[in-house]
């Protein structure tokens, strides 16, 4: 059992005793602004907010730098979709870099209503576009039109599978798709849905691939 009274001053290397410090202040991280930042391109150091919402889990810097490595800095005249937008971290990253039309896709309404305030904030009209709708059941019914759909699901919903069958309807030939995920694919399990693995990054509890469509 602890002792109720005060703990004495431990002593200076002088044998003076120290004053007592002032009790550090909590950080009120409740309701501290979250954002982050596009690493390059046209609104490089450009800031996006990230909204408190159950799941929303915006890719690492450090993630997203190594991915447009992966792909080249210049993405001009590029398709690119982003299907589970979030903050939109990935899919205004393409834009800034020169992606001709960028598909952002977000079923959170709330979420979605933030991806057009940045997409306006931006001044990103003519290059994005902001729907808010479910990403699997929307690529599912449309054609190959993608250079590169961008995949990052929320770990705990388990939508890896679905997502993949399908971002393979939706990818043009010898195209690209990135996942983000909480475990690692190899080719084994990419192959079922058309896909052989390219790259591959683990940064903490993230695998990052960057995925080829045969």
């Amino acid at each position: 059992m602890k002792s109720s009274a005060p703990a004495a001053s431990p002593a200076a290397p002088n044998g003076k005793a120290r004053a007592p410090r002032a009790p550090a202040k909590a950080a009120n991280t409740a309701h501290a602004p979250h954002e982050v930042r596009i690493i390059g391109g046209l609104w490089r150091r450009s800031r996006l907010p990230v909204p408190d919402a159950p799941g929303l889990r915006p890719t690492p810097d450090r993630v997203r730098e190594t991915l447009f490595n992966w792909l080249g800095q210049d993405l001009a005249g590029w398709t690119v979709l982003d299907a589970f937008a979030g903050t939109g971290a990935l899919g205004f990253e393409a834009a800034s870099r020169g992606a001709a039309a960028v598909t952002l896709i977000e079923s959170d309404p709330r979420l979605a209503r933030g991806l057009e305030a940045s997409r306006l904030r931006l001044g990103a009209t003519a290059t994005t576009t902001v729907l808010a709708t479910d990403a699997i059941a929307w690529m599912r019914r449309r054609p190959a039109a993608f250079d590169l759909v961008l995949l990052d699901p929320p770990f705990a919903a388990d939508l890896f599978a679905p997502a993949l069958a399908a971002a393979a309807g939706v990818t043009v030939p010898a195209g690209w798709v990135y996942l983000e995920a909480g475990t690692e694919y190899d080719d084994a399990a990419l192959a079922p849905h058309g896909f052989s693995r390219h790259r591959h990054l683990r940064a903490g509890a993230v695998h990052a691939h960057l995925l080829r469509k045969a």
